[in-house]
């Protein structure tokens, strides 16, 4: 049963349903960091999605009046965003990312990866090769990544490749909603294991990076998401040593790797002293995430390998 005391008194507007909601969020102790980073923010996304409005609604729809089914919804959603530490995104069984909506479930980690804004800016001024005819997204997920990179460059093909078969469907799903299955492929794989004779003229990869310390602090959010998404050994990088060690064949001489590790990057440079990463900054927010060419992975394959 949801509990009452979030809706005092039934809202008959939009905007009052917004100012409840936003206010429940505020007093509450829900952490924000799943597509949202403040109260406001995520009480817009909740009542505009349960009332079915535009995301980008302008304050014309304040006044709209909305219907008991929805606030019954919405003392749901609420009560088990704030009882429950729900992430909204699997409350609401989607996200978006560069723009676009994909189905999200506890199959795979929610998105929200600043490499959105590489894929958005077609990774410029890091890479500089031809326009891109392959694409990898390594440890895909729901293929968020790859499917976002897929729809900005629509004469690539894209391989959405993980060990997990769970989070498999859910890109195959993610890759028919946004009408991309055609230019897509699905591969289950342990990292590169199941891949012959393939390069790329990207790889891009958010494996999971989380140090043992982190994820044990993490906030009650982060554990509704899959535990092999998010956490990888002591350090955090357990995954991106390997990743760094068998990348360069899959890569096309004007390749690029692109890989997000998070708070895990202090811990990558000591590891890896002589290597020149590439930290990208970003103008929307978000960090740990680092470029490195195929001459640079071919200059240092004897430390990375």
């Amino acid at each position: 049963m949801t509990n009452p005391k979030y809706f005092p008194n039934q809202p008959q507007t939009v905007g009052q349903l917004l100012q409840f909601c936003s206010e429940a969020l505020e007093s509450s102790d829900v952490f924000f960091g799943h597509g949202t980073d403040n109260a406001w923010d995520e009480a817009v996304l909740m009542v505009l999605s349960v009332v079915e409005l535009p995301l980008d609604s302008g304050e014309n729809v304040l006044p709209q009046p909305v219907g008991i089914e929805a606030v019954a919804r919405l003392r749901e959603l609420l009560h088990r965003r704030i009882t429950e530490h729900e992430p909204l995104p699997y409350l609401l069984g989607r996200a978006w990312f560069a723009g676009l909506e994909f189905f999200c479930d506890r199959r795979a980690i929610i998105p929200r990866s600043p490499i959105a804004e590489l894929i958005l800016n077609d990774f410029r001024p890091w890479y500089n090769g031809p326009a891109p005819k392959r694409i990898l997204d390594l440890c895909c997920g729901g293929g968020c990544i790859g499917l976002a990179a897929a729809y900005q460059f629509p004469d690539a093909r894209v391989d959405l490749l993980d060990v997990d078969s769970g989070a498999l469907e859910l890109a195959r799903e993610n890759a028919e909603h946004l009408g991309l299955q055609d230019r897509v492929t699905v591969i289950q794989s342990d990292l590169f294991e199941s891949l012959v004779d393939a390069r790329y003229d990207l790889v891009l990869s958010n494996p999971p990076y989380v140090d043992a310390a982190d994820l044990a602090a993490m906030p009650a959010e982060f554990h509704h998401e899959p535990k092999d998404a998010l956490g990888s050994g002591s350090d955090g990088l357990d995954l991106t040593r390997r990743i760094l060690s068998c990348v360069h064949p899959f890569l096309a001489a004007s390749g690029l790797l692109i890989v997000e590790v998070g708070n895990s990057g202090p811990a990558l440079e000591e590891a890896y002293p002589k290597v020149p990463f590439t930290w990208v900054e970003f103008e929307r927010g978000g960090d740990g995430v680092f470029a490195l060419t195929a001459q640079e992975l071919q200059d240092y394959s004897a430390i990375v390998g």
